[in-house]
């Protein structure tokens, strides 16, 4: 095989993760292939996400619902809400560490998953699956850490790819629902991009009208994917 070809896969029909009713598949960009590293930046400027070690673009036949989305950093402005929210977390110490496991972080895992997703599957993680899902060996992330003190409170597992953070996850004290713990991931997130003169924050796939997915669209400057071209939402 031609070591510039890539091979794709398509995932067999499984459960939809956002509507119960509806099916779901993914394109997989090869998961062994030894370029998979290199590829990461231009396969998430159209469209692919990260889970693991495994690179995916929604593919589902009767459904166009998932639309990839980012915040266009120098466009962001926070609104009067996200504004407050700066404002609520203001003690916060945001750390940026390399990703990893530590019992204070898979601790904060499990009592988020189990608070989140109740009998969803993903309540009884062990140490083996935090590392799984959340990083890999040739993935560019690191743990951006909000602290109360020396309490960890919240971390977004995140990508730093060369034009901008992928959020790829963030889980955070259940505890705390006053704080807003994460919107403010989102928007330390692009305040570290725009520090490191990062052009955007990939917040994964905008699906409007839900309603986990459809409060991307209050970040000023988001963009969408659409017909493979980037488009301010509007």
């Amino acid at each position: 095989m031609r070591s510039d070809v890539v091979r794709l896969f398509q995932t067999l029909p499984h459960p939809c993760g956002y509507y119960g009713e509806r099916t779901a598949q993914n394109l997989v960009i090869d998961p062994s292939a030894p370029q998979l590293a290199a590829l990461y930046d231009q396969a998430m400027q159209r469209g692919f996400r990260r889970a693991g070690g495994h690179v995916y673009l929604p593919q589902c036949p009767a459904c166009r619902a998932c639309i990839a989305c980012r915040v266009a950093v120098a466009h962001f402005t926070p609104n009067r809400s996200q504004r407050r929210c700066l404002a609520r977390n203001d003690d916060l110490e945001v750390r940026v560490t390399p990703a990893g496991f530590t019992e204070e972080a898979f601790n904060l895992y499990q009592r988020y998953l189990s608070a989140r997703h109740p009998d969803g599957g993903m309540d009884d993680a062990s140490p083996l699956d935090f590392a799984r899902f959340l990083y890999t060996t040739w993935s560019p992330t690191q743990f951006v850490e909000l602290r109360e003190g020396d309490r960890l409170v919240a971390i977004a597992v995140t990508d730093f790819c060369g034009d901008g953070l992928s959020a790829v996850y963030t889980f955070f004290d259940p505890d705390l629902p006053r704080r807003s713990l994460g919107t403010y991931a989102i928007l330390s997130q692009i305040r570290i991009a725009a520090q490191r003169g990062l052009d955007y924050v990939y917040l994964g796939f905008w699906i409007a009208g839900h309603p986990k997915m459809d409060y991307k669209k209050h970040f000023a400057g988001l963009e969408i994917l659409r017909n493979g071209n980037w488009q301010a939402l509007t």
